[in-house]
């Protein structure tokens, strides 16, 4: 069985043909997984300086010689490397005295600060398979996100203590600005809320859950949600980004909220964080520097802040390397545009809008598909996977290796 890294998920149980080299057919992918398998075929890449092709190693060469005349050199991406390939990329971050972000430094990374802190509680996606009778997916649309979410864990699957599963033993619940592919499933049980308006949706369910009548929403339907909620043997929360976004990373409310549940009954926060190994790049700069991103290694010191988020260290930094992202696309266009002024080195699998405005583009191996490592699933449980077909294209851990060799 292979692994899919299309996604958080990491799903286990991928049955992949390969002929002649070559993957000739996957099975059970869901439409985002098929998508990330067919990606090999498509777009790749090739070692280039300043639009022209060149030899690895010269590409090698010049990017380490970049960052060595940087002295405010920016390290992003991450999340779709290996944990590996992010151990080695946060030593050349504190060699080089740099700041290091990941791509959801403006998204999941209060939830997952609260997460490993421990006050929020958690649970993995295996006890929400085998206790859940109630999930609910709050900000987030697992339906297109995450696929198989619901098949495999929350929702359809029979686990230990639910054998009736979806038909008799499990309720969907969906909080959310609009109706959704998720929210479609759950009829009934959709919660609109207004945009920004989660905290004061979130007071109103404490509310009821405390006997008191609810001051926003609608009341009736607010009260059957407390007593659904009462109801409950185990739960799980899913906060997406909608639900982070909006608490603009003020958790306190959120844990009050579970702190609340958990007097009456049992109920557990798993994220929905999007790429593969986003969790696993949290994990390992906490436990290096007590913080899950937005860090500067500058002058030996630790620092941590809004100042060292990609949003503004991008204004300030003097060269960037970019991992397996592809931030021109995806990032506010101010920033996006402090980027593609800056001497950029992109080591991705694909060309994008990063690897086009780069000044040194390296090519790596697919994680999952070409090469082999370690990941963190979304509930925290640590993947090892092995590579599918042999690319002879090196991994990003390997090139990051180079690349600190030759600094």
């Amino acid at each position: 069985m292979a692994i899919c890294t299309g996604c958080s998920l990491l799903c286990q149980d991928i049955e992949a043909d390969v002929s002649d080299g070559r993957l000739s057919k996957a099975k059970n992918l869901c439409r985002k997984g098929h998508g990330h398998f067919q990606a090999s075929f498509s777009e790749r890449t090739f070692p280039m300086i300043g639009g022209k092709q060149v030899d690895l190693n010269q590409a090698i060469a010049r990017a380490a010689e970049i960052l060595r005349s940087a002295k405010s050199p920016l390290l992003l991406g991450w999340s779709n490397s290996t944990l590996e390939a992010q151990r080695v990329g946060i030593s050349l971050a504190e060699k080089l005295g740099a700041t290091i972000d990941d791509t959801s430094t403006f998204c999941q990374d209060s939830l997952m600060e609260s997460i490993l802190s421990g006050n929020l509680p958690s649970s993995t996606l295996d006890d929400v398979r085998n206790y859940a009778d109630t999930s609910i997916f709050w900000g987030a649309d697992p339906s297109n996100s995450h696929p198989r979410h619901l098949s495999r864990f929350s929702y359809y699957p029979r686990g230990e203590k639910r054998q009736k599963s979806y038909e008799e033993e499990r309720t969907c619940l969906v909080v959310d600005v609009r109706m959704s592919a998720t929210a479609a499933l759950c009829k009934e049980n959709l919660y609109r809320v207004s945009p920004g308006g989660d905290a004061e949706f979130i007071e109103a369910i404490i509310s009821v859950l405390e006997g008191k009548i609810p001051r926003v929403g609608d009341k009736k339907k607010m009260i059957e949600l407390g007593g659904l909620l009462k109801k409950t043997e185990w739960g799980a929360i899913f906060p997406g980004p909608g639900l982070v976004y909006s608490l603009q990373g003020n958790m306190e409310i959120l844990e009050r909220l579970l702190a609340r549940l958990n007097e009456i009954t049992v109920f557990k926060v798993v994220p929905m964080v999007g790429h593969f190994n986003t969790r696993g790049f949290y994990e390992l700069l906490r436990e290096k520097t007590g913080h899950v991103n937005r860090v500067s290694f500058k002058g030996g010191e630790i620092a941590h802040g809004p100042e060292q988020s990609v949003m503004t260290a991008a204004k300030s930094c003097d060269a960037a390397l970019i991992v397996g992202s592809d931030p021109l696309s995806s990032l506010p266009f101010g920033t996006a545009q402090a980027l593609a002024r800056l001497p950029l080195i992109a080591i991705d699998p694909h060309r994008s809008l990063t690897t086009d405005a780069a000044e040194v583009v390296i090519p790596s191996a697919i994680s999952g598909l070409e090469a082999g490592g370690t990941a963190v699933r979304t509930d925290g449980v640590k993947i090892e996977f092995e590579p599918i077909i042999e690319a002879g294209i090196p991994a990003d851990e390997q090139i990051l290796k180079r690349i600190m060799e030759a600094i």
